[in-house]
């Protein structure tokens, strides 16, 4: 294909892409409005969190719909850290977006953590893991050199399908340990991160 025919669908490509994230935003408006009345509801208050976030910054790619998950993930659970990561069928990272980590320590990193401790078993056995010390866990390892010091973690799996294609996490939050409450606005987020990348990944 010439350079012209390959600007071309590529230009397709995005505006096809930014049409599916704007009807997904619109569904977690929606979903936001019919739960409306239950305002201290966990699930409400990250669907709430997300409309706006997607209404103030509509969301143009599949990497830019995933960034509103995972800012809001950390906001809404106060964590120091929050990333998301999109893996393939070979059970490597193929995405990966952060929250809360300087733009130059990201240029440090040499790649995305592939999360082959507590985080891959979030692969395996499709369950939420939440762990009060990184550090001590038996198969903690996967972090890449110069990955910033993180001890506690909150993190679930995402489905797209009933395939796990990801994982949502959040470390150290600033409130003290994580919740159940937490947890739940995890879940809810990484719903819509699965919608996302079924539509526009895979």
């Amino acid at each position: 294909m010439n350079p012209a025919g390959t600007a071309a669908a590529d230009s397709l490509r995005w505006g096809v892409s930014s049409k599916i994230q704007q009807q997904l935003a619109e569904r977690v408006e929606a979903a936001a409005g019919a739960r409306g009345r239950a305002r201290s509801d966990p699930e409400y208050r990250a669907l709430r969190k997300l409309a706006e976030r997607n209404r103030k910054h509509p969301p143009k790619t599949p990497l830019d719909a995933l960034q509103h998950v995972v800012d809001v993930a950390r906001e809404l659970t106060h964590g120091t850290f929050g990333a998301l990561a999109v893996t393939g069928v070979a059970d490597y990272v193929e995405g990966f977006v952060v929250s809360g980590m300087d733009p130059k320590a990201m240029v440090s990193l040499k790649g995305p953590p592939q999360g082959h401790g507590p985080l891959g078993t979030m692969r395996q056995d499709g369950m939420p893991v939440r762990l009060s010390d990184l550090g001590q866990h038996a198969k903690a390892f996967g972090f890449p050199p110069k990955h910033p010091e993180m001890k506690e973690l909150l993190g679930v799996p995402i489905f797209a399908g009933s395939d796990v294609r990801g994982a949502l996490y959040v470390t150290d939050g600033s409130r003290g340990a994580f919740t159940d409450e937490d947890e739940q606005m995890l879940n809810v987020l990484s719903r819509h991160a699965g919608l996302i990348i079924e539509a526009s990944w895979y």
